[in-house]
């Protein structure tokens, strides 16, 4: 089915044309009515995911000693369901308008962070709830996260998609400069109990902007006589066919399980290394987010990216080397920079990867597509548990520096084996 054919020029309601030209090319996608709203309620949305992973993680930090491994394994708890069920919201996004499931899912998620703080505040919260709450949380996520991806391809033109992408990274980034810093600040004020109170009204004015768009309100696929589990197989069966979207999926896979677990051993590395507060620990996270931004913004400013593919390997390489070098740091003057350039390629790889995998797929299959690439963010924490074991023998720091080093190597390795997809348009 053609992209055209499931977006109705209604929904893309453009602003009138002298209003046009006060966007910069980086911004052109928020000439689009619908997207703007799908703009801000994802922003919202990790705004509060944010704000949640650092008041979590001092909350655990507090629960069980200062422990590395405790945090690995609530991240674990959230992989798991985002791992297994993304299969299933990628099924349920080509099956059920694409809006509707985001709402479902944001609201799920502001009912579990209400019953976290009251938990918290009423001192009966222990370290077994957080595995269940991330339990949970993870399973919103897989059924969030490939409607909320695949409902930007029904909004916004085919040329327009890379900046579409870009800028929801942006904002999304942007909320990692502010999440965390306003979380760190907050805990000193209102404990944990009343920063889980404000995200989950964050995460209620998300839901009121999803409520706005007019898009995503039709299935995308023409037909659901097929069961659950014929779908699921004809999307793999469709990802085995293209070799660019299979090589994209594997290609996604290796940061997830490199180069992202570094930032759930963030808050013990500051401890280890720096003897981060929750204001230091705040800093640290918001220079990765300042970091993505720009990467983010630059890559929205480009319009004729030439052999995507080629850069997209250069880029994660880049992110090994750049990881393998944050874990030598010892000082605030040498790890913000680092993080600040972590956030950077980390950014712009993920951002490009979401855009190819949605160029590439057709908007009927588009749903089952970018749930295969949620799962891959659910291996991430999952690879964090053997990072935080490993940090618990051979400290944190050396831990970064291996996973540095494998995301370079695998990298690597990517690159013998697809040799066509260098030449990726």
């Amino acid at each position: 089915m053609d992209q055209q054919a499931v977006r109705d020029p209604a929904y893309e309601e453009e602003l009138p044309q002298p209003l046009r030209g006060r966007f910069s090319p980086a911004l052109q996608s928020f000439r689009f009515r619908d997207y703007r709203w799908l703009w801000l309620g994802t922003v919202f949305s990790f705004m509060a995911v944010g704000m949640q992973q650092i008041t979590r993680g001092w909350l655990i930090l507090r629960l069980t000693d200062d422990s590395p491994l405790a945090l690995s394994l609530v991240m674990m708890s959230f992989a798991l369901p985002l791992t297994v069920a993304s299969l299933l919201g990628g099924v349920l996004a080509d099956r059920i308008p694409r809006r509707q499931m985001i709402l479902l899912s944001q609201s799920g998620n502001a009912v579990l962070t209400l019953f976290l703080a009251t938990l918290d505040m009423t001192g009966l919260i222990r370290f077994w709830h957080l595995l269940v709450i991330g339990f949970f949380n993870g399973t919103m996520a897989a059924f969030n996260m490939p409607s909320r991806q695949s409902i930007t391809s029904d909004i916004v033109p085919r040329e327009t998609l890379m900046n579409a992408i870009s800028l929801s990274s942006a904002g999304m980034n942007m909320t990692r400069i502010l999440g965390p810093v306003l979380a760190g600040v907050l805990i000193v004020c209102l404990d944990t109990a009343g920063v889980f109170y404000l995200i989950a009204l964050i995460h209620i004015f998300s839901v009121l902007c999803t409520t706005l768009i007019r898009a995503g309100r039709v299935p995308a696929a023409t037909s659901t006589k097929k069961s659950i589990v014929e779908d699921i197989r004809e999307g793999f069966q469709y990802a085995a066919r293209n070799p660019t979207i299979l090589a994209l999926v594997v290609m996604v896979s290796v940061p997830a399980l490199f180069g992202f677990p570094y930032l759930a051993l963030l808050p013990a590395w500051g401890r280890e290394v720096l003897n981060v507060q929750s204001d230091g620990l705040g800093l640290l996270m918001a220079f990765v987010g300042i970091g993505s931004v720009i990467g983010a913004l630059a890559l929205a400013s480009i319009h004729h990216l030439k052999r995507r593919g080629f850069f997209l390997m250069a880029n994660g390489l880049m992110w090994g080397v750049a990881l393998t070098l944050f874990s030598r740091c010892t000082t605030y003057t040498t790890a913000l920079p680092a993080l600040m350039l972590i956030g950077i390629l980390s950014a712009v790889f993920m951002s490009l990867n979401m855009t190819l995998l949605q160029f590439y797929a057709s908007a009927e299959m588009r749903g089952r597509i970018m749930s295969m690439a949620m799962m891959t963010f659910g291996i991430m924490p999952l690879s964090a548990v053997p990072f935080g074991a490993l940090a618990e023998s051979i400290g944190t720091a050396d831990s970064l520096g291996l996973g540095g080093l494998l995301l370079c190597l695998f990298t690597v390795a990517f690159f013998v084996a697809f040799p066509k997809f260098r030449r990726v348009a």
